[in-house]
């Protein structure tokens, strides 16, 4: 049996619990109770999350052997510092378990335990530039979902940890089990370590249900060439009027959101694909491979080869 211990000090974020039912659900499609998960603090007992909610905890010293450990991060990291007794803790932990994990800011965690030292590691991406600073010896990458360097795992905010934990239960049991449990858990899409915290849909945010109608369409119709004329109908709106809402509500032109939204799309197919650069150009809506790579220098500062030589290197190790 793999035994997991989540470390919880005051504060802790609650989402962080919700993570266990990955491994719960891993079980059952295990069909055994491959995975055995506790919950710890300092001193046992309970200890409140960031909610306000009393969780019972198991104290450090009465602890049995533990494979992997996952610290919990809290919603002001920059405030409000792990206890003592954790990092000595994680310290001693790191010569003795499988794998160490930090769910968003509880990489800030791991981080003052030194257990990031030298090593890759991501975090939520509101605090990604702080980890920086304050840990210049990290090698952070701040839009990451989640990454593994070596025993080392670090996620990116809030419902990353569900990618991480899937990661794991990928790593342990193979891809179809992690399929499986992704989908006993309802999620719309199990996200590789590699892909890009953000969404181009979310940062756009119209606030009317016609833009975003529009923006539905758009996505779902990339390989065709779009215009404005066309998108305009899907939101019953003058393509004068249309621009001029669109602009307004998502702070960018129909011309350049579409872009994004292409841009987006094909990161996605060349991470995730063995399709040509040519075929993932004419499917995301780029006349060509030329004009494709021109969009990525401007979005990503990378060509899309480098882009799918990063993440084939990232699934070698792991990440």
């Amino acid at each position: 049996m793999h035994r997991i211990g989540y470390l919880l000090s005051d504060g802790f974020q609650v989402m962080t619990l919700a993570t266990q039912s990955v491994f719960e659900y891993a079980n059952i499609v295990a069909g055994e109770a491959f995975y055995s998960v506790e919950t710890f603090s300092v001193a046992g007992g309970d200890v409140r999350s960031s909610l306000g909610v009393s969780v019972g905890t198991r104290p450090l010293g009465g602890r049995a052997a533990i494979d992997t450990w996952i610290a919990a991060g809290v919603n002001t990291p920059l405030t409000s510092p792990p206890p003592a007794e954790v990092l000595a803790f994680l310290r001693k932990a790191a010569t003795r378990a499988r794998r160490i994990a930090g769910i968003c800011t509880g990489g800030f965690v791991l981080a003052e335990a030194g257990l990031l030292a030298n090593r890759r590691a991501t975090t939520h991406w509101a605090f990604a530039r702080e980890l920086m600073i304050r840990f210049p010896d990290i090698r952070v990458e701040e839009d990451r979902i989640y990454i593994v360097d070596g025993p080392i795992w670090t996620s990116a905010g809030m419902t990353a940890g569900f990618d991480l934990a899937l990661g794991m239960v990928e790593k342990d049991l193979g891809s179809d089990a992690a399929r499986s449990v992704a989908h006993k858990l309802v999620m719309h899409q199990r996200r590789s370590g590699g892909q890009s915290q953000h969404s181009e849909m979310l940062d756009l945010a119209p606030k009317s249900d016609r833009i975003q109608n529009a923006l539905n369409y758009a996505r779902k119709n990339l390989g065709r060439a779009l215009t404005v004329e066309e998108l305009a109908s899907t939101a019953h709106l003058s393509p004068r009027q249309f621009s001029r809402v669109f602009t307004l509500e998502t702070g960018q032109s129909p011309a350049k959101a579409i872009e994004g939204l292409r841009l987006e799309a094909a990161r996605l197919m060349i991470e995730k694909s063995r399709h040509s650069l040519e075929v993932i150009a004419k499917e995301t809506g780029f006349r060509d491979r030329r004009h494709m790579r021109e969009v990525f220098m401007r979005g990503f500062g990378l060509p899309p080869q480098e882009v799918r030589r990063e993440a084939r290197a990232g699934d070698r190790i792991g990440v």
